[in-house]
């Protein structure tokens, strides 16, 4: 597990490192400016511009700036802000650095430089920039230098990753300590380049207990997957019921049922119209597969098949008929295994929420932002730009286990206990990729673990799989097909 700070948090554990532990900032920022150095190792130093600000981001710049001068590169520093404004830490960095000669500037000359470091704002910036620093972002946006910044991109929200008018376009971003959550989420993640943590004597000492509510995953959590059993049968590893697919569109029950086997699933059983039959048990002939025509659904065959379940998935290419309205209402109101709900089945309870009112089931749900605007009344801009509030007061509200899927997954069942996926990349952005992320988690689910546990593991094996899938056949062209056989590579 690793930790994503928001700006208060950050705030709070730097604040007691320095007064409660007693570790002077100066030396935090002398080891943070040794940190950055090393990371410009990689890049062209044959002329550098240090942009500073009045903060302490501003201090580990005349840091950098002072320490590149004594290795004897050309740097020079642009300071960007109001001189009674400085801290104290960036009035005495500054001194310093003018006692080693470290030249000041009052213009950028764009092109002059082949390296720039942006130290104007740190992880406190809370409202739009405007002004002189607007003025400055732009120019070094335009500039064809590379780009290092220091802790986060200047006009990145640190809480959210939202761009505060502007921001710095980085190459590289050496953050301290701690990821930070305005790194992780959309667009913040997209400014930030490459990102490198460097440890520069904060630790989770300087929590004090009171831990951060957002986290993502490590490999070191991929111990977290069920072990198998050298005394075990097919019953050891759960029985799957894969209610999915419409006449004639059989792919979405072919990857979720798929990917719950890949995840180690010991049985999986289709439940899908009859149209179906043979490209299933001919694409996935292991399956259990159950067909009805519509006008068999009130049989008792229905019954049995919910019955014989320890985990249940419903909705990847159902359809919004009234066979699908039926199905999802069956196995809501008699169902009481715990329950994975996606796609169609979230747009069914979208326009009947009365479905999911006072259920007994433990469930799952996996919408996309679409389907979440149709959940929550809310518009897909809205939903981003807090997304991870949106899930968290969903799940509250309705009692479930919210996957809100984006190019960063929310995982939650509520606040306090929030995972945002790191796992994944762009190639995954194609049709059945979803229905296999559904495979997988209802497949760790079968397998014992709990609802939150399934769905935050589920999510990041599902963005490894498609990792291993891009590192083989790339990001263009990548299929979902792809995704579920990787499966294999993250799981062994």
């Amino acid at each position: 597990m690793e930790y994503l700070l928001n700006s208060e948090e950050m705030k709070r554990c730097d604040a007691t490192t320095i007064q409660k532990i007693g570790m002077p900032s100066m030396v935090l920022m002398e080891r943070a400016a040794l940190s950055v150095v090393e990371e410009l190792a990689s890049f062209d130093l044959k002329r550098v511009l240090v942009v500073c600000g009045s903060g302490n981001n501003g201090a580990d710049g005349y840091a950098v700036a002072r320490l590149l001068h004594l290795q004897n590169i050309k740097v020079d520093v642009l300071f960007v802000g109001n001189e009674q404004k400085r801290t104290s830490e960036n009035e005495q960095q500054k001194k310093i650095a003018e006692y080693y000669g470290v030249k000041s500037v009052s213009d950028i000359g764009i092109n002059q430089y082949t390296t720039i470091v942006d130290a104007l704002f740190g992880i406190g910036l809370s409202r739009p920039i405007s002004g002189k620093y607007l003025e400055v972002i732009e120019q070094v946006n335009q500039a064809e230098a590379e780009i290092l910044s220091v802790d986060i991109p200047s006009g990145i929200s640190a809480d959210n990753g939202k761009v505060m008018g502007n921001a710095i376009k980085a190459t590289k971003t050496v953050t301290f300590a701690f990821q930070k959550l305005g790194l992780v989420l959309y667009p913040g993640a997209a400014y930030a380049g490459s990102v490198k943590i460097k440890d520069i004597g904060i630790t989770e000492v300087g929590f004090e207990g009171e831990v951060p509510k957002v986290y993502t995953y490590t490999d070191k959590d991929l111990k977290k997957i069920p072990k198998r059993h050298s005394y075990s049968n097919k019953g050891t590893y759960g029985k799957i019921l894969v209610i999915a697919g419409s006449k004639n569109m059989s792919g979405a029950a072919y990857f979720s049922a798929k990917a719950a086997y890949r995840m180690g699933a010991g049985l999986v059983r289709i439940v899908t119209p009859e149209e179906n039959r043979q490209i299933l048990q001919t694409l996935l002939p292991e399956s259990i597969v159950t067909t009805y025509h519509s006008s068999q659904l009130e049989e008792d065959w229905l019954m049995d098949a919910i019955n014989w379940a320890s985990a249940i998935v419903i909705g990847p290419g159902m359809g919004i008929t009234e066979e699908a309205h039926y199905l999802v209402s069956k196995v809501l109101s008699i169902s009481k295994v715990p329950l994975v709900i996606d796609a169609d089945a979230i747009t069914i309870i979208a326009r009947e929420p009365a479905l999911l009112q006072n259920h007994k089931q433990n469930i799952i749900m996996t919408p996309h932002l679409g389907e979440m605007a149709r959940l929550t009344d809310k518009a897909i801009p809205e939903i981003t730009e807090d997304i991870i509030g949106v899930a968290e007061r969903f799940a509250e509200e309705k009692k479930i286990v919210c996957v809100l899927k984006d190019a960063r997954t929310i995982v939650t069942e509520g606040a306090d206990n929030t995972y945002v996926n790191t796992s994944g990349n762009n190639g995954m952005a194609t049709g059945g990729t979803g229905d296999v992320l559904t495979g997988v988690i209802v497949g760790l689910l079968a397998q014992g673990l709990s609802e939150i546990e399934a769905a935050r593991l589920g999510v990041y094996i599902h963005g490894l799989a498609g990792d291993a899938a891009a590192s083989k056949k790339g990001p263009y062209g990548m299929l979902a097909d792809d995704v579920c056989d990787a499966i294999n590579d993250i799981v062994r």
